[in-house]
């Protein structure tokens, strides 16, 4: 039966909280009470290969929490296991819904669910309005006095910087709990094993993150020492407010506001360039004849390539879902150049594997080592493994953890590295003529 009562709908997404949302806080600015609401979304969910997917779990377990948050309000948290349209097809006849509002998602199958939403609901007389919130400028508003998009890094965080303004981006607090839609009654909570997923024994890393910020540009590189905010699955997912980290971050450290910036500049890339996400920034690295060695690629994936600063990072990733900026950068690196294998095999493996997986920022990272993106350093960077394990992890504490065996007689490298780096710029130059 439906809810006569009007009410709207706060549609969340990638901003799992109520502190400082600004869909949220834009839909309490209006007289219907709000019901907040979470869709584990089928084209998604059914598309994953690892029913015990970790990501699953984190956003399961965040989504039990708002529940507790809201039902404390005298509210609760609709929440839904289906495809988007189908979702709001129900709930329109669940309830009376008098508008709709979410915040921004800049991937590509986002923005053509949400033309779809935004048809259903416009074709049912309910307005949809859409918020930013996930990063601080919205993509396509930091662009050149042209109008044209930066594709070069700098000049993009420059005119960034120039444009922020710390009093149009400051954090609001949670709205009050009388605006929530009450409701007497428990809704239901899909279960794991009712969407095909299981129980993730995995940890998740805790916000914590204020001291290693005031260290964080002298800390970063070393994957021995903790020295990373280990924020990217806070911020993908967002049970953080980018606002809030911003401003700890201008409090604290440049070179980790540098970083927040990055984000927004990959955003950006996919958002003018949506090609990015199956090809190559620049159409001629699309030419490389890769090797695509299957037993080659396997043996990275494992971490037993027998480079210990590669194969620490891959174990890090395997076993934790986390790794080091420095060594996605090296191991990127060595499976492009060394190995002479497709970057689209390892953003992929990455997407798989990564907790805080983003499409722009690991697409954006991958292309970066492959050389094919909009990065204005030239193709010839080829990471040396064993000069980034000196340089990186001097005491070998991080290797020693992760690698045991790396001193043993039977642990060498898969490939030498010299002869790998002329082959891989051999194969580039003859793409780059091609084009």
């Amino acid at each position: 039966m439906t809810n006569k009562t009007p009410i709207s709908i706060c549609w969340l997404r990638r901003d799992l909280r109520l502190e400082d949302n600004t869909a949220l806080n834009n839909a309490f600015k209006h007289t219907n009470p709000v019901l907040c609401l979470f869709i584990f979304d089928k084209q998604i969910l059914d598309k994953l290969a690892d029913k015990d997917d970790a990501r699953i779990n984190f956003i399961f377990q965040t989504i039990e929490r708002l529940k507790y948050e809201l039902k404390a309000a005298g509210s609760d948290l609709l929440v839904k296991y289906d495809t988007p349209e189908s979702a709001f097809i129900q709930i329109l006849k669940e309830y009376n819904v008098a508008s709709v509002y979410a915040n921004e998602d800049y991937e590509p199958y986002a923005r053509d669910r949400d033309e779809k939403i935004n048809q259903l609901l416009v074709t049912n007389e309910i307005t949809f309005e859409l918020s930013t919130d996930h990063c601080i400028f919205k993509p396509g508003t930091v662009v050149k006095p042209d109008g044209k998009p930066y594709t070069i890094f700098t000049p993009f965080k420059n005119k960034w910087l120039s444009t922020f303004s710390e009093r149009q981006h400051q954090t609001e607090n949670r709205p009050p709990t009388s605006n929530f839609f009450q409701i007497s009654e428990d809704l239901k909570l899909p279960k794991l094993d009712e969407m095909g997923f299981t129980v993730s024994s995995r940890k998740f890393p805790i916000v914590d993150y204020m001291g290693i910020l005031q260290a964080y540009s002298r800390d970063r590189d070393y994957p021995g020492i903790e020295g990373t905010s280990r924020l990217g699955i806070h911020l993908r997912f967002g049970t953080v407010s980018i606002r809030k980290i911003l401003k700890d971050a201008r409090k604290y450290s440049e070179v980790f506001q540098s970083e927040l910036i990055w984000r927004e500049f990959y955003f950006n890339i996919v958002w003018h360039f949506p090609h990015v996400a199956k090809n190559s920034f620049k159409p001629a690295y699309d030419h490389v004849n890769w090797l695509n060695n299957e037993r080659d690629f396997s043996r990275w994936c494992q971490g037993n390539t027998g480079f210990p600063m590669v194969d620490a990072g891959m174990r890090q990733l395997n076993e934790t879902g986390f790794m080091h900026n420095r060594l996605r950068m090296i191991t990127a690196s060595f499976l492009c150049k060394d190995l002479l294998i497709d970057w689209r095999w390892g953003e992929a493996y990455f997407a798989r594997k990564l907790l805080d997986f983003e499409l722009a920022s690991n697409n954006g990272g991958w292309q970066w080592a492959a050389g094919s993106g909009c990065d204005a350093a030239p193709y010839f960077r080829i990471f040396n493994p064993t000069e980034q394990l000196k340089k990186f992890d001097p005491d070998l504490s991080f290797t020693r953890k992760w690698v045991p065996e790396f001193q043993e007689l039977n642990y060498t490298p898969m490939v030498d590295h010299k002869f790998a780096r002329d082959r891989c710029l051999v194969a580039y130059k003859k793409a780059l003529t091609m084009s």
